[in-house]
């Protein structure tokens, strides 16, 4: 059984990027554009990681994790924010709200499978 990933971004480029380099090394992707489409997507797909950005439409990332650790069945799902915020008072707020890992913007990508490693096998 494959390793599902929720990778929630606003720019459609960095989903296709990310979605194409987690689905070469097995990974199960999908994607969402905000906070409020991804906790849409959670109602049907439970992934195993979710990669969230913080500055986004609609619902931002950081709102996203606690809305995503509030519910029973999510909250000990990993969550990596992947964005371009290093704010330690934003990484603190992550921190407190049950985040996993954070990975600032711009990555590679063995940077980004190792982290993921860490947390789904």
């Amino acid at each position: 059984m494959k390793n599902k990933v929720l990778i929630v971004d606003d720019s459609p480029s960095l989903r296709l990027m990310v979605g194409a380099t987690l689905e070469m090394e097995g990974y199960e992707t999908e994607e969402a554009s905000d906070g409020e489409e991804a906790l849409k997507k959670l109602k049907t797909y439970t992934p195993n990681l979710i990669l969230l950005d913080v500055n986004m439409p609609n619902m931002d990332g950081l709102t996203a994790l606690r809305e995503i650790k509030k519910q029973r069945n999510f909250r000990f799902i990993p969550v990596i924010m992947l964005t371009t915020e290093s704010d330690a008072m934003k990484i603190m707020t992550a921190k407190k709200s049950g985040v996993s890992g954070w990975i600032v913007k711009p990555f590679n990508e063995q940077e980004l499978l190792k982290t993921i490693s860490l947390f789904v096998k």
